[in-house]
């Protein structure tokens, strides 16, 4: 019988600007559908999945930050306790990447001079429109080893792409860096 108490939990916040993938991303690790049609997320929204990584089980409590402006004013207080991070953007739209200062500033309170204290990961969504792209490869690179990000990963939800590679990451870097 498992021991509840070795199970690991970590809060999870994939934050980013409007329409560039995350609840797509969020739904496709969780179910393993890709659904084309999502609704925009009022606020945040919450998922859960139990997984094990390197032979330990963990539940992700997988918290959506809505990307609308209007509801940033709450995203602070929704990230508090974190564990974890991935900040998402869109490569085929640069307006997603720009603005990566005003979303890590969410997790202000985490940084201490100048560095994270907690994991977060740059992820870069819709990789399956390459032919789009307005992002390249290694311009993300160089934003995440500049902000101390712990990688870069692309992802297209709608292929599957890379998409448990990234929570598996996330988790592993989650379990190693406790806060």
């Amino acid at each position: 019988m498992l021991n509840i108490a070795s199970k690991l939990a970590y809060k999870l916040c994939i934050f980013g600007s409007g329409g560039v993938g995350k609840t797509t991303l969020i739904k496709r690790y969780v179910t393993k559908i890709f659904e084309e049609d999502i609704k925009m997320t009022i606020g945040a929204d919450f998922s859960i999945r139990n997984v094990t990584v390197d032979g330990k089980p963990v539940t992700l409590r997988i918290w959506d930050f809505a990307g609308e402006e209007r509801f940033r004013v709450l995203l602070p207080s929704f990230a508090k306790g974190a564990d974890g991070g991935i900040f998402m953007f869109d490569i085929t739209r640069y307006s997603t990447i720009k603005d990566i200062d005003d979303w890590l500033s969410i997790f202000e309170y985490f940084v201490s001079e100048k560095e994270m204290n907690i994991p977060i990961i740059m992820v870069g969504g819709k990789s399956d429109l390459e032919d789009k792209r307005s992002v390249q490869s290694e311009e993300a690179i160089e934003l995440a080893n500049k902000y101390k990000l712990s990688g870069y990963i692309e992802c297209s939800s709608k292929t599957g792409e890379n998409v448990e590679q990234i929570f598996e990451t996330i988790t592993k870097e989650m379990i190693e860096k406790p806060k």
